[in-house]
């Protein structure tokens, strides 16, 4: 992993991120190990072997818990025992998403209902769950994952674009409401980041060469890439940012 500036006000800090243990959230999950954070993480798959390898690499294990945050009750409890175990959490870091595709006219409802569980109810409710104890911390910050699907006029996955759209608002209502508990919520919409599922299910040489044409920067984006823009916005080095959703496309969105 490329080398981050240190932010010393993350060291100690209960940081909690949902899909922490592959792709971008495996990347952040290691980001903020290597800060000296208390980090816990949760998934459906095991990640035993991921924790076992960034304790080995970074010298400081991260705690991992099982769930489907799609289950409200669920997701609330890993949270609440997140907390238990690491004090309350002042770092929220809603990550994890499935941008599966699907057909407009051949789309269910309970494919719809699945799909903005996962990608929408869930960052409503993690936040609804940490935001009373970053008041009584005095303050926290909380990261929202969105999309530039939303901004692109993409097609192809309508549920999972408009979560991304929705993501965004919610950050700048939330921001709103608990800015004067020095709770600051911002959302980062990353481009296409090059994780192992995108290369498995949707990379072509032939599409990435399209989308890289169209970038200012010309060079794939991958999940270390965002790492650094997530720190900054936990530490205290963004304290007067909130309500803001940072782009990071390597300029796609510009061109």
């Amino acid at each position: 992993m490329t080398p981050f500036a240190q932010f010393e006000d993350l060291r100690n800090r209960s940081v909690f991120i949902t899909g922490g243990g592959s792709g971008i959230g495996a990347a952040l999950t290691e980001a903020f190990l290597r800060q000296g954070a208390k980090v816990a993480f949760c998934q459906r798959s095991d990640a035993s072997t991921f924790c076992d390898a960034m304790e080995q690499a970074t010298g400081n294990r991260p705690l991992f818990l099982p769930c489907d945050i799609s289950v409200t009750d669920q997701l609330q409890l890993t949270l609440a025992t997140a907390a238990k175990v690491n004090g309350p959490i002042t770092v929220l870091v809603n990550n994890a998403a499935n941008d599966q595709r699907h057909e407009t006219l051949k789309t269910d409802q309970a494919f719809w209902d699945w799909s903005i569980a996962v990608n929408l109810r869930s960052y409503f409710f993690a936040c609804q769950s940490v935001i009373p104890g970053m008041q009584a911390a005095g303050g926290g910050s909380i990261i929202n994952f969105s999309s530039i699907s939303f901004m692109m006029a993409d097609q192809g996955y309508a549920a999972y674009i408009t979560a991304n759209a929705g993501i965004v608002g919610m950050t700048r209502t939330l921001a709103r409401e608990f800015g004067p508990d020095r709770i600051r919520v911002n959302a980062v919409a990353p481009g296409w980041v090059l994780t192992e599922r995108q290369k498995e299910m949707w990379v072509t040489p032939e599409s990435l060469s399209a989308h890289l044409a169209r970038q200012c920067i010309p060079d794939p984006i991958q999940p270390e890439d965002v790492a650094g823009t997530v720190l900054f916005l936990a530490s205290g080095a963004s304290k007067m940012m909130t309500s803001q959703t940072l782009i990071l496309d390597g300029g796609y969105i510009s061109s």
